[in-house]
């Protein structure tokens, strides 16, 4: 078991692990059944990939819009007196009016040859009103002592990024430091083990998804092969 420490200037930032909103953000709470809408909690790997990481709240009181008119970002919010912490304020501020940043202050601690990495948080994807922010990608290597700042990308002209009282505004991953791998053709021995593999599934898969079909109400066929086969691994791996 890995372990990330925590340090924070406001104990209202305290992260935790990424979770599904359901209903929320996630989407609603449908089954998988006939005439029912894609949820993307339907798909397996996107739950697994949204909950991989770790998620940031946005903890003040008063809501942020950020906006973009005629060119130029305009952050408005009533802010109120700065804190007695001495911190910039307020800790929004504009970036060069295509990013904006926020004065995060916030330490997680990693362990040797991890680092972690920004990105936006996983209900920017599954968010049809264009008000999600979208947190731009970073790589913190563990000798770094702090996160001072997340960079965020600015709306769309005329669009708005809000943020409100315990909503998350972005998630960390926490991955290898250095990317060590190199691309490479399979050989014809990697080739076939896995073209067999695919077709093997492929033949399976009126067994496979026997009982678990399903149309979406957009006439989309849905089935459980993936999750079969995602249990009876995690299965396998766990009996090693």
């Amino acid at each position: 078991m890995k372990t990330v420490k925590y340090r924070l200037n406001d104990p209202r930032l305290a992260p935790r692990r990424t979770k599904l909103e359901i209903p929320g953000w996630a989407g609603k709470r449908e089954p998988r059944a006939n005439g029912s809408r894609e949820q993307v909690w339907h798909c397996v790997p996107f739950s697994e990939g949204a909950q991989y990481g770790i998620e940031l709240f946005y903890p003040y009181d008063n809501e942020l819009h950020v906006s973009t008119k005629d060119g130029r970002l305009i952050l408005e919010s009533d802010w109120g007196e700065p804190p007695d912490s001495g911190a910039n304020w307020p800790p929004f501020r504009n970036f060069g009016d295509d990013f904006y940043t926020y004065q995060i202050l916030l330490d997680l601690k990693v362990e040797k040859g991890m680092a972690i990495r920004t990105e936006p948080h996983p209900r920017f994807y599954n968010d049809r009103t264009g008000t999600v922010p979208i947190a731009v990608p970073a790589l913190i290597r563990n000798w770094w002592p702090m996160m001072f700042f997340c960079v965020f990308k600015s709306p769309d002209e005329g669009r708005t990024h809000i943020f409100r009282r315990g909503e998350p505004f972005g998630q960390i991953i926490v991955i290898p430091e250095e990317a060590n791998f190199e691309l490479e053709p399979m050989n014809e021995e990697e080739f076939a083990e896995r073209e067999l593999q695919s077709r093997r599934i492929y033949n399976s898969r009126p067994t496979l998804s026997a009982g678990t079909e399903w149309t979406s109400s957009t006439d989309t066929v849905f089935d459980g092969t993936y999750r079969h086969l995602h249990r009876a691994a995690k299965e396998k791996a766990r009996q090693g």
